[in-house]
């Protein structure tokens, strides 16, 4: 399949991979594994939005940042591989939800994010998940993810 035609075709454009601005590498490629750090829901250079998700911040609205961290990732793994083609299947993927207290439904904003990766890369876009409430993320954000690929 290739994945810049099957996003071409559901409507998605992939961002400009945001430059990191701390000590870190947005991607590390070792055994086969692409380890893709936490990434924000950055949209034309902002946050989508901030805020605690069940408090400031909707569960429909975070599921959309959910999905912008998702092409923010993909944008860093098409820099990383050149062609996200390589891809071979997703192995892990690992939502952190900042959430007001009492707030049990991460799970559900994170689905936003493994049913986006499941629409562009069928079969190989499932993968194992995590869905982690917090109490806050980097720059307010609502919600960060990080994936594990496996390369060719």
């Amino acid at each position: 399949m290739l994945i810049g035609s099957r996003l071409s075709e559901i409507g998605l454009v992939l961002p400009v991979p945001a430059a990191p601005r701390f000590a870190y590498v947005p991607v590390v490629i070792h055994g086969g594994l692409a380890w893709v750090a936490g990434q924000l829901p950055w949209h034309d250079g902002q946050l989508l939005c901030k805020g605690l998700v069940g408090r400031e911040v909707s569960i429909e609205r975070a599921a959309e940042a959910a999905r912008l961290c998702v092409l923010q990732c993909l944008a860093q793994l098409q820099q990383a591989l050149g062609d996200l083609d390589r891809i071979e299947r997703f192995v892990k993927v690992t939502g952190f939800v900042a959430c007001a207290p009492g707030f049990g439904d991460q799970p559900r904003v994170i689905d936003a994010a493994s049913q986006l990766l499941q629409e562009v890369f069928g079969e190989a876009g499932k993968h194992a998940r995590s869905a982690v409430g917090v109490a806050e993320l980097p720059r307010g954000a609502p919600v960060e993810i990080e994936f594990v690929v496996a390369v060719r």
